[in-house]
């Protein structure tokens, strides 16, 4: 019955991280939009962090709201890491370069990263199955972003893949801090809706570029539908759980799907260009998921 339990627990995190990436390219995709139309990035986190806080203003009377046994630095991550920071670095980062490229340098990164944070955090070390997926999720990203950096990019693309990199590094670390940290996803995601809306809607609105004047009732109401309780609300749940079940390592490497629906939902809803090239770097990027993933393989956690 044990053993049946544990079977039913994995089938449920691999379901649960599937339909986070998912929602991931919608993230990505509903950003690039946005950002290009009538919101400012400052208004789409906004959008993000309100309606979702005050929606689970209930559970936030029953939660404690502070991590308890964290260093601070764990502790500031649990807090605005996830629900404020990578999600305002990687937007930010789309303003200036396409989605595919978002979802090739973000969550097509995240199991890399990952890897890298599970090692030092805990030195944990993935077995060659995972090591192999690693290396072709890698191989598989460049493929898939460095043909458009280097030969169709704009001159500002570059500030946006930094971006990219940087928002997916922080959110590996979030991911091995929050296994680690013992708490439940929904307990995980009422704090960081809290501390991100107490401590970063502000510093948005100081910031001078939250009016709304270019947007009309109709989209802001779609942009909260999208922002905060499909991607802010359920994707955040939805890969808290998945690391739970799973594990940081085998649930990041789920990220590495992103940059295949991104790519094609950037082809077919926002006009972006696609390179045959790229279906290389996909194919490659979709092996080594099934490698990483610990789909294959003795599992090393």
């Amino acid at each position: 019955m044990k053993k049946t339990s544990l079977v039913q627990n994995k089938a449920l995190g691999l379901l649960a991280a599937l339909l986070t990436v998912s929602i991931w390219a919608s993230f990505l995709i509903g950003t690039r939009f946005a950002v290009e139309g009538n919101f400012t990035v400052e208004e789409v986190l906004i959008l993000r962090l309100v309606p979702g806080a005050i929606a689970l203003s209930p559970l936030m009377l029953k939660f404690d709201l502070i991590p308890r046994g964290q260093s601070w630095l764990s502790a500031l991550i649990l807090m605005i890491g996830a629900s404020a920071l990578f999600p305002y670095i990687v937007s930010s980062g789309l303003v200036y370069a396409p989605a595919s490229d978002g979802g090739a340098l973000a969550p097509g990164i995240l199991p890399f990263w990952t890897a890298l944070a599970v090692f030092f955090i805990t030195k944990e070390r993935p077995n060659r199955f995972r090591t192999f997926g690693l290396v072709l999720i890698l191989t598989g990203a460049l493929v898939v972003s460095l043909w458009d950096i280097f030969f169709n990019s704009s001159n500002d693309s570059w500030k946006g893949h930094l971006r990219f990199l940087a928002g997916s590094g922080l959110f590996a670390i979030y991911s091995v801090i929050f296994r680690q940290s013992g708490l439940s996803p929904l307990h995980s995601l009422v704090i960081g809706l809290f501390w991100g809306t107490l401590f970063i809607v502000p510093l948005l609105l100081w910031s001078g570029n939250v009016s709304f004047s270019q947007s009309n009732p109709l989209e802001i109401v779609l942009m909260i539908i999208l922002q905060s309780f499909i991607i802010g609300v359920s994707a955040t749940f939805l890969y808290n759980f998945a690391v739970q079940q799973l594990g940081a390592a085998e649930a990041g490497a789920f990220g590495a799907l992103t940059p295949i629906l991104a790519l094609i939902g950037g082809v077919m809803l926002l006009g972006e260009l696609f390179e045959p090239i790229k279906v290389t770097g996909i194919i490659i990027v979709a092996l080594g998921v099934l490698l990483a993933s610990g789909l294959i393989g003795s599992s090393s956690n």
